[in-house]
């Protein structure tokens, strides 16, 4: 009796809260249409042998920010509020097969079963794009997904999406990692639906769990393609999503990519385009989305010129596989996830590179909601950002600590060989990142 009361109670105050955050993101989006600013092995299996987590958090607080970063968005957005609004009312919150799926996945798990494995997205680009040619040699890709209990429906929409929107002579692979996932329809279920795509795919199933930010640089280690292509394991690619991405770093192997990545509602899965936004962060080292300058996309390309981003979320990106390893990967000292799309970031404008959106590239993600691990989550984005700060903030470190007091005493681990690194690369100060990449966060310093 005490269980069933119990579980009474969760769903009770789960409802309560999934309707308090759409009431509370409708009147935030309505009052603010005007605004125009806005402040995440065991074994190798290739397929042709056998049959086989930023992003973000904040993810009610993004769609807000894109929604608030044009005029001319805001304009559309009352049609697409209105059926969206339409498809939360056929939504039945008192399904136990919803709240349960919203628990383990973080977003609808009916209306994914319901899509499926393969369903058509919008071309979101703008119609410039659709005119761009790119050469036909292309460096190849090696596109990595790294998953952890992963909702099915939604990880094979991502694999389908990408074998068929990707032209197969510039895919090289697949690359599964797979972190030691413990639902079974992850294991046999998987091996056999992905027979299809025999030839390729490579799944990679780790002996324990490594987390988000080693499973990557596992599946990097056996990528046999040009560039990385990073993706999450909840989003779907849409037509020409890759090119744009090659052909920037082509022309640039230290150029460091990134789409503009639209939003996939967790509760409808409702696909919806977004304005181009630029990667940045605060001074406690938040990731956030902030509006792109109008001059920066004045020139002969227009709306389709490549952005410089201050930062990257980290999920969803593109970079050449020798570049990679040559400014030394991921920091393997890190934890499981968080930090590290910001570590990475400063290090390629610090280290010689560029980072940039590309307007033309579009990949979508479902923002989930989280409801497991807080507490794991939390403890590794303070240990990952602490090794950030030490590294490399410099004497802005001191800012950092001012902003998030609590944290200054708490242990990071042996940095050391990631300061080496930084000699060794030859970077420039954390001063002149501020000063060249992103002054707007020395200029907020006193307002925050």
């Amino acid at each position: 009796m005490r269980n069933v009361i119990i579980k009474s109670l969760f769903y009770g105050f789960f409802i309560f809260g999934v309707w308090a955050i759409l009431l509370f993101s409708y009147h935030r989006n309505h009052g603010n249409n005007q605004a125009n600013n806005i402040m995440k092995p065991e074994s190798v299996w290739p397929l042709e042998a056998t049959v086989h987590q930023q992003d973000t958090n904040d993810s009610e607080k993004i769609l807000k920010s894109h929604l608030r970063a044009a005029k001319t968005f805001d304009e559309a957005e009352s049609k697409e509020q209105i059926t969206h609004f339409r498809l939360i009312r056929n939504i039945n919150f008192s399904d136990s097969e919803l709240l349960h799926g919203m628990s383990r996945y973080g977003f609808n798990v009916v209306v994914s079963r319901k899509l499926g494995k393969r369903r058509d997205v919008p071309d979101s680009r703008n119609t410039m794009c659709l005119n761009k040619q790119y050469p036909k040699y292309l460096p190849t890709a090696s596109v990595v997904i790294c998953f952890f209990n992963e909702e099915f429906n939604a990880l094979f929409r991502v694999i389908s999406s990408v074998m068929e929107l990707t032209p197969h002579y510039i895919l090289e692979e697949i690359i599964l990692v797979d972190d030691k996932s413990e639902f079974d329809d992850l294991k046999e279920k998987l091996d056999y639906q992905l027979e299809v795509f025999r030839g390729h795919i490579k799944l990679i199933r780790n002996k324990k769990r490594e987390g988000l930010i080693r499973a990557k640089m596992i599946g990097a280690t056996l990528a046999s393609g040009d560039v990385l292509v990073f993706l999450d394991s909840h989003c779907e690619v849409t037509r020409g999503w890759i090119e744009p991405l090659l052909f920037a770093i082509s022309k640039d192997p230290k150029t460091v990519v990134f789409p503009v990545v639209d939003d996939i509602d967790h509760l409808t899965l409702e696909y919806i385009p977004i304005p181009v936004v630029r990667g940045a962060f605060d001074w406690s080292l938040q990731f956030k989305w902030d509006t792109v300058f109008s001059y920066e996309q004045e020139g002969p390309e227009g709306p389709t010129t490549p952005v410089r981003s201050p930062s990257m979320p980290g999920g969803i990106f593109a970079i050449h596989k020798h570049y990679f390893n040559e400014i030394g990967q991921y920091d393997k000292g890190m934890y499981h996830w968080g930090g590290e799309n910001l570590e990475l970031s400063l290090r390629i404008w610090m280290c010689g590179g560029q980072l940039l959106v590309i307007p033309c590239s579009r990949v979508g993600h479902i923002s989930r909601m989280h409801f497991t691990d807080n507490f794991l989550m939390l403890k590794s984005m303070i240990y990952n950002n602490l090794r950030l700060v030490h590294v490399w903030l410099d004497e802005y470190k001191e800012v950092y600590f001012a902003r998030n007091p609590g944290v200054k005493s708490v242990r990071y681990g042996n940095v050391s060989e990631r300061v080496e690194l930084r000699k060794q690369l030859g970077c420039k100060s954390f001063q002149w990142y501020l000063e060249n990449v992103f002054p707007e966060l020395e200029n907020s310093m006193d307002n925050t």
